[in-house]
């Protein structure tokens, strides 16, 4: 009999944190998927958390709590995929530890992410982003720097924690002027800046205090949540849709702005694979999306393709009797 506890405890203290560097962002996801894991079996089997034994995380409770998180708690597809990932990254970790479990581990393994169709990809068009950068109120402070991290946010392609995680230290505005961010996995990576984007942080920085090095701080000087950021760009999103009605058919999101970004960049011709060191991506398959999404490149391609020559319009046979008496015979 071998407790789920102790392995469970050197999966997030030794693994994720100690082996693995993972972020914050990825402990917080797998440690909520794996408190509502445990609160499940708890109710199934009656037996308290700390009590849990190894073999009762079976494929078969394993695959009961996947569906308890569709059916009862109504989450997505990909929600109820992410919660499957964190428990077979527990599971990888635990079949060096105990192969004499191999048999439940491997049939945990074995239980396969759900196929989904994936949502269309939403990003802003030049009018709408024009409109949401001319949202924020620029005689406020708050508005000074909700422009200045929209206007990086569309640039440069940052992810929400990439943006509210810079500080005066990784801005770079001289020569080749660039910001630092420390993206997914905690890797670093240099993107570059456009001289509009470096006027509007110039002005913006001269306007902040020495008692903070966030750029983009709250009213006490810490760093943005990312439900803060959030609820920002809805309201200006909101107040963007009176003069650009577009905008009120979609929900723009923090990553709204990061698919913009990447957009932009495939809309100025450069190849995916430049796009995705840009972004920060794992894999060039990734930024694929934005290839499927944009119907400009479709059309473009299609009009450099060569015509087929076919006449349009339905077939009509001759009129010719001699011809019809040809092929009666």
């Amino acid at each position: 009999m071998t407790l789920l506890a102790p392995t469970l405890q050197a999966f997030f203290t030794t693994r994720l944190t100690g082996q693995f560097g993972a972020s914050p962002h990825t402990v917080d996801a797998y440690r909520d998927a794996w408190r509502l894991l445990l609160t499940y079996l708890a109710d199934v089997t009656g037996t308290p958390p700390q009590a849990l034994d190894l073999s009762t995380v079976n494929a078969e409770h394993v695959t009961g709590f996947l569906s308890h998180l569709e059916v009862v708690r109504g989450n997505t597809v990909a929600t109820r995929n992410a919660r499957l990932a964190a428990i077979h990254s527990f599971f990888q970790y635990a079949a060096y530890r105990h192969p004499e479990h191999a048999a439940t581990i491997s049939q945990v393994l074995a239980i396969p992410a759900k196929r989904h169709r994936h949502r269309e990809l939403t990003y802003l068009t030049p009018p709408e982003v024009a409109a949401l950068l001319g949202a924020p109120d620029l005689t406020t402070s708050a508005g000074r720097r909700d422009h200045a991290l929209l206007q990086v946010a569309v640039t440069a392609g940052l992810r929400v924690s990439e943006l509210t995680g810079l500080t005066s230290d990784d801005l770079h505005l001289g020569v080749a002027a660039h910001v630092v961010c420390h993206g997914k996995g905690r890797k670093t990576r240099t993107t570059p800046l456009d001289p509009q984007t470096v006027a509007v942080l110039r002005d913006y920085t001269a306007t902040l205090t020495d008692h903070t090095t966030v750029v983009f701080p709250t009213r006490t000087g810490t760093r943005m949540s990312r439900d803060a950021v959030a609820a920002r760009l809805t309201q200006h999103a909101a107040t963007a849709a009176r003069t650009c009605p577009t905008l009120s058919g979609k929900t723009v999101t923090p990553h709204t702005l990061r698919h913009t970004a990447a957009m932009r960049l495939l809309a100025a011709g450069l190849d995916s694979t430049i796009i995705a060191l840009w972004l920060g991506h794992e894999s060039i398959e990734t930024t694929q999306i934005y290839l499927h999404a944009d119907m400009k490149l479709k059309e473009d391609a299609m009009n450099r393709t060569t015509p087929t020559g076919a006449r349009p319009g339905r077939y009509r046979p001759s009129d010719d009797r001699l011809l019809a008496f040809l092929r009666a015979l």
